[in-house]
């Protein structure tokens, strides 16, 4: 069984014991979250899909890690002008795991 959730922002396609890298969640590691926007529930014959949403439809994780991404370097330069600016940053995430799908 798979399920279509939307957290930060963006779709992802999920099944039981899948493992995610998802935007920055306010949650401790170890901690349950539920993601309660479903688009759709997969199932072969039996797929349930929402308008826009499934009612009732719940998909669980458990939070592995928060961490941060690698870092980017952006470098900004301006030929002739002796200008030159490195900017970096590392995107934080939240690493989960699915652990059920429940309609």
């Amino acid at each position: 069984m798979k399920a279509i959730i939307v957290t930060g922002g963006k779709q992802y396609t999920v099944e039981q014991g899948s493992i995610l890298f998802i935007e920055k969640l306010n949650a401790e590691q170890d901690a349950t979250v539920k993601f309660e926007q479903v688009l759709a529930i997969l199932d072969g014959e039996n797929s349930v899909i929402g308008a826009p949403v499934v009612e009732g439809a719940v998909v669980e994780a458990k939070v592995i890690k928060n961490g941060k991404g690698k870092k980017l370097d952006i470098i900004k330069y301006k030929a002739k002008k002796g200008e030159k600016k490195h900017i970096g940053h590392r995107q934080p995430y939240t690493k989960v795991e699915i652990t059920g799908i429940n309609l």
